[in-house]
């Protein structure tokens, strides 16, 4: 149970700050000295919405995920710790590459809408990007754990 809430959380909290990373932090550090909302204006003036939608959904589905795995793992494999962790290691190490693409709409209306770069100009993605990777280290150096599940009866 304990791997369960931690898995949850942490990947909550990932999918949480990554959104804020793509539609808060990463505009207004791209565009110092306007507020989010002059700056969505300006977007939208300039027909380069910021294009959240996706984003809440990208969101959504980590978290989703995350739910799944911990219902699928205390109802169904309850004494199989490793694997679940590993599910919930590899949500954290796929949150890299999805955070990418749901970020690369929004980044590229920025440039296009402010003439700047479509990379994050925000250094919290950073954050996200080490603990992708603490996960992926975590997972290979876990791969050859093996449960020790008693068979029942």
């Amino acid at each position: 149970m304990p791997i369960v809430l931690v898995g949850v959380l942490v990947t909550a909290a990932y999918a949480w700050a990554g959104a804020m990373q793509i539609l808060v932090w990463n505009p207004m550090a791209a565009v110092p000295g306007m507020t989010l909302d002059e700056i969505k204006a300006a977007m939208l003036a300039a027909n380069e919405p910021l294009a959240e939608a996706h984003v809440y959904v990208w969101a959504a589905i980590g978290f989703s995920l995350a739910l799944a795995v911990g219902i699928y793992g205390v109802l169904k494999v309850p004494d199989r710790p490793w694997t679940i962790a590993r599910w919930f290691l590899v949500i954290l190490v796929l949150g890299t590459p999805t955070y990418f693409f749901a970020s690369f709409n929004p980044g590229m209306s920025i440039a296009d809408a402010f003439a700047t770069s479509g990379g994050d100009h925000a250094p919290w993605s950073r954050i996200l990007y080490g603990i992708s990777l603490l996960a992926l280290i975590t997972l290979m150096l876990t791969v050859t754990r093996r449960d020790n599940a008693q068979p029942k009866g």
